[in-house]
């Protein structure tokens, strides 16, 4: 399928600010940053980390609010040009820089908003990962609710019936034999409660969280990083557009998002793997369907105060941007 999945969802006409002017630190000022970017993440002992669709762009996706962006094309009435499909499509330096971050073992948690399934296959711990927006590679049962790695993208979004059934075993050792439907929410979709609570508990755990490749305009994904500044975490952002949190934030990097992951790596004197097919679990030969995992809570969960409820997938929020500010180095309030 095409990575313009986009145009398969149904209309919907609040998506946010597009098309917001990009900007990009001086070189020294971006080292200071990255300086002290490393730091913190060599002393964190627990790290989440938000991605959005900026992060696959270096792949050949499209993003949706950048100068090029889906949504921002389709407010001028032109249609992206895209010449790759979600099975063709390979993680990039960042996907696989996390990899690595997270086989080191204090990156604990990663919520992405993408669903182009990058994440997944590249390799990330399954249970260490959740596609809130849902994932191409991902087909969910409306009876149990437990996920199946698909080999292929799946050619229908909105959460419709895939013809497959769930082959989750119940207690009476029967087979759950549920209806398999594809996993990508439409717009006001409601999002899989087991994904949502684990990153909020995640969130509530973290000292620092990461946000890289979002403006983060869509909720509840969006205000997930002020979770952590109750706690006294810290928020880093990097991103070439002005996010709806850059005055929570601690510190924001204004750079394409592979070039930032790449100088980290390298102060951490840590290498970034390449991608490989072995390691894809959409790319491994098997006769029954690969059931997705349980996802791992933080060994000590943080107190929720607000009560259960569901939640949807809602309306982007506005980005409130002052004309010529300048970009601070960093801006830190509680260290």
């Amino acid at each position: 399928m095409s990575c313009d999945y986009a145009s398969g969802l149904s209309e919907y006409a609040d998506k946010g600010i597009c098309g917001q002017p990009e900007q990009f630190d001086a070189d020294d000022l971006l080292e200071d940053k990255i300086s002290r970017f490393s730091e913190w993440v060599k002393a964190a002992k627990h790290i989440v980390v938000i991605t959005g669709a900026g992060i696959s762009t270096s792949a050949g996706i499209p993003d949706f609010r950048g100068p090029k962006g889906v949504w921002t094309l389709e407010q001028r009435g032109e249609k992206p040009n895209v010449n790759i499909s979600f099975d063709d499509a390979v993680p990039t330096v960042t996907h696989m820089a996390l990899v690595a971050l997270a086989e080191r073992g204090n990156l604990k948690f990663l919520v992405s908003q993408n669903v182009d399934g990058l994440h997944l296959r590249s390799g990330f711990p399954m249970e260490l990962l959740t596609d809130l927006h849902g994932n191409m590679f991902l087909d969910r049962c409306d009876q149990c609710g437990r996920q199946f790695v698909r080999v292929t993208a799946t050619k229908s979004v909105g959460q419709k019936p895939t013809g497959e059934l769930c082959s989750v075993p119940k207690r009476n050792g029967r087979q759950c034999r549920g209806h398999l439907h594809d996993s990508i929410l439409d717009w006001e979709d409601e999002l899989p409660h087991e994904g949502l609570e684990a990153a909020d508990l995640h969130c509530r755990s973290a000292d620092l969280i990461i946000c890289l490749g979002s403006t983060l305009q869509i909720v509840p994904c969006g205000s997930l990083p002020l979770l952590a500044k109750k706690t006294g975490g810290r928020i880093v952002i990097c991103n070439l557009q002005p996010t709806k949190i850059d005055k929570s934030a601690n510190l924001i990097l204004r750079h394409y998002v592979d070039g930032v992951m790449k100088k980290l790596m390298e102060r951490l004197g840590m290498e970034v793997p390449e991608y490989t097919a072995e390691k894809d679990p959409t790319k491994q030969n098997r006769e029954a369907l690969l059931v997705y995992p349980r996802l791992k809570l933080p060994a000590v969960k943080v107190e929720r105060k607000a009560p259960k409820r569901t939640v949807k997938r809602g309306r982007p929020k506005s980005v409130k941007v002052k004309k010529e500010e300048p970009i601070k180095a960093e801006i830190e309030a509680n260290v």
